[in-house]
């Protein structure tokens, strides 16, 4: 099937247009076939010996949010005093969350033993089923995108207020907590770079021509 200019257009708009969100979210529901669409697109991302090791647990209980809440706030604390001067101040100025906001909470999980014990493509790289569980997690961010649903990754999270706030297993790996649902607006930039926490990195820097080398952005 071959994709034609304006389909590719489209998949170009939504990588570009993605954001992380974090406190534009509405209180307006998704509807159910909006979700569905997005987890069926999130479930078709590529994995390691077609194991597919990911499960997605939805959260919309606004106890069970308060719990994850009262997690981050801890953890956001935690990490606050891990920064120097300047930049502790600007962290602690930042809303890295919509946990309570958003409707909806997606905890994506990879079950390392599924299919068994030796499985095609880790025999070497035991490693590359959290590797898939990522690629569902962009799959999901990049159609909730073309829903126009916004998505913020929430990783200042101790995975044990996850186990316990959702039941997870000790032996289930916890990948991400997202948060999701419809926005006021999306914006031009990722927030971190409007706020000059970090600028972008020049396309050319990342790339290499036939060895690794030092990127010209660096020090050394």
């Amino acid at each position: 099937m071959k994709i034609t200019e304006n389909e590719r257009d489209a998949v170009y708009k939504t990588i570009f247009a993605r954001r992380d969100v974090r406190g534009e979210f509405s209180s307006e529901p998704i509807p159910e076939d909006v979700l569905h669409r997005v987890l069926t697109a999130a479930h078709h991302a590529p994995s390691v010996g077609f194991m597919q090791p990911w499960d997605f647990v939805l959260v919309n209980e606004l106890e069970t949010k308060k719990k994850i809440k009262a997690g981050f706030d801890s953890a956001n604390h935690e990490s606050a005093e891990q920064f120097n001067d300047d930049k502790a101040v600007q962290y602690r100025q930042l809303k890295l969350e919509g946990i309570l906001e958003a409707p909806l909470g997606i905890c994506v999980t990879c079950d390392r033993h599924r299919n068994g014990p030796t499985v095609l493509g880790r025999t070497i790289k035991a490693e590359m089923d959290l590797y898939s569980s990522v690629c569902a997690v962009q799959n999901l961010w990049l159609a909730a995108r073309a829903e126009n649903l916004g998505v913020g990754w929430v990783s200042i999270l101790h995975d044990s207020v996850l186990r316990d706030a959702l039941n997870i297993p000790e032996e289930i790996e916890i990948i991400a907590y997202l948060c999701v649902g419809y926005v006021s607006h999306f914006k031009d930039k990722p927030e971190l770079e409007t706020l000059g926490w970090q600028p972008r990195r020049d396309v050319n820097s990342a790339i290499h021509y036939g060895t690794w080398s030092r990127s010209a952005d660096t020090d050394a």
